[in-house]
């Protein structure tokens, strides 16, 4: 019995430490990104010389209510002829507002034209939470390996959430309207990498030989895909 008990407290002992493990493990995630603010606020000082992982705060004796507001009209539909893909993203992040600074969370309102598209892309740094406003959407996002798709039709009032840094998309489904909706994102700067643009339109080019091999495609079909991104401002 002495033996027995021995036993037990020892595997107690290996559990109770494999938990601590977990835990400890889980918080450093949850806090990898976008940490909690040590002071009520910080507002950018986008003038600053100092370069640090994020931006320098404005003296928070000189804050003003200004500071904490932006005119951004969301409530009004963005043009979308002027895109390739029928789609206007409006991003509200620390870069024109200052007062996200820290608070990790920024916003952005996508309007898309009939047949419009957000097109696959991702968001290093953040998390999306997205309703719809109007119309209807055919949207989703891409796990990593083995690369597994989830997808769904959602309409006006739904909400979707896209986990962070997954290849996600929107589009509109609708031959004759246009449709819009209103993003939330876990991130002051969440960042954003359009698939299609960042591999061939980078600039220097990622070498037609890497692409042809990865596309399993001829070069003349890479240089024509290369070709539709090089100088495109709109997409």
């Amino acid at each position: 019995m002495p033996q027995l008990a021995k036993q037990l407290t020892m595997a107690s002992s290996s559990l109770l430490f494999l938990l601590a493990t977990l835990l400890a493990l889980a918080s450093w995630q949850v806090t990898a990104y976008d940490p909690s603010p040590l002071q009520d606020f910080c507002i950018a000082d986008m003038k600053a010389p100092v370069r640090v992982n994020g931006f320098a705060c404005k003296d928070p004796m000189a804050a003003t209510p200004e500071d904490f507001f932006n005119a951004a009209m969301l409530d009004q539909p963005r043009d979308t002829k002027a895109s390739k893909v029928r789609s206007n993203v409006t991003n509200i992040n620390v870069i024109n507002f200052p007062g996200l600074n820290t608070l990790g969370i920024s916003l952005a309102r996508i309007d898309y034209g009939p047949l419009g598209v957000n097109t696959p892309h991702i968001h290093p740094r953040a998390t999306e939470l997205l309703t719809v406003l109007e119309g209807t959407l055919y949207l989703g996002f891409v796990t990593s390996n083995p690369n597994r798709l989830f997808s769904k039709i959602v309409k006006k009032g739904d909400v979707f959430v896209f986990p962070k840094a997954m290849i996600h998309f929107q589009m509109n489904l609708a031959h004759d309207k246009p449709a819009a909706a209103l993003s939330s994102l876990s991130s002051q700067n969440p960042g954003v990498i359009s698939i299609a643009n960042a591999v061939f339109g980078s600039k220097p080019p990622i070498s037609d030989d890497v692409l042809a091999t990865a596309f399993q495609v001829e070069k003349d079909l890479i240089h024509w895909l290369q070709s539709q991104f090089w100088g495109n401002t709109n997409y």
